[in-house]
């Protein structure tokens, strides 16, 4: 194993396929870490797995899996603990854009957003948090820019992550007496596959140094992860030099 701040624990990161989270499983396994990666595409997890164990000599391991589904995401962590020996850190990344306007929002793009957005996220954070207390780890949230302030493209979107945030704070408090650092990262465009689905993804729609890469991202999760008790990033804003200016 490579030697680095995260050495000697194991991380679990959904949405771990591809944008923020597969530069956050670098980011980490760069950083020492052994990584589970969790999504529902099981061949680009594999291929990352081993592109980072091959470069970083960590151990990986992959596993294919919807967090909507809360039975799915307790068999992600407990095969996690199995098989890396601990769970000390958790990236809740998995999340998704559907839709625009709320007279058109179809139920299935509102159910997609809110089943993965909020119940994946509570789902993940429920099962994690009994093995984060036993190694005082650290749970960090992906929230967003529209999780702070109003979003009229896409209201339920930003209400997700209006909740992300909120919950993650709120969690802070009832777990901190338990040494488990809380943090939540909001980024603002993303050049990565987001949007794709109903829209132009951000990594077509925007050029290269226009907006954040996903390794920026990555940066700010991986130091949120190095803090040990009694300290804790609270939260950390990643946005663009000039998001202010439209308001």
């Amino acid at each position: 194993m490579d030697s680095g701040p995260l050495s000697e624990t194991a991380v679990l990161v959904t949405g771990a396929s591809s944008g923020i989270g597969a530069a956050t499983v670098r980011k980490l396994a760069r950083d020492g870490a052994d990584v589970a990666l969790v999504a529902r595409r099981e061949d680009r997890l594999t291929e990352l797995a081993d592109e980072i164990a091959a470069e970083h000599a960590v151990d990986t391991h992959v596993v294919p899996a919807d967090v909507s589904d809360p039975a799915q995401v307790t068999a992600a962590v407990e095969s996690t603990v199995d098989t890396l020996g601990s769970l000390d850190g958790v990236v809740v990344n998995a999340g998704v854009g559907r839709g625009s306007d709320v007279e058109t929002l179809s139920d299935e793009q509102y159910r997609a957003m809110m089943n993965v957005n909020v119940n994946g996220a509570f789902y993940t954070a429920r099962e994690s948090l009994p093995h984060l207390r036993e190694g005082a780890g650290s749970l960090v949230f992906v929230g967003s820019f529209a999780g702070q302030y109003p979003r009229p493209f896409n209201p339920v979107y930003a209400a997700t992550k209006w909740w992300l945030r909120g919950f993650a704070h709120s969690l802070a408090g009832q777990v901190g007496d338990d040494d488990i650092g809380i943090t939540v990262v909001n980024p603002s465009e993303v050049r990565s596959e987001f949007n794709s689905e109903d829209g132009t993804a951000f990594n077509e729609r925007f050029e290269l140094g226009e907006v954040t890469e996903p390794e920026e991202v990555a940066d700010a999760i991986a130091f949120a992860m190095q803090q040990e008790p009694p300290t804790t990033i609270n939260s950390i804003d990643v946005f663009r030099r000039d998001k202010f200016s439209h308001f």
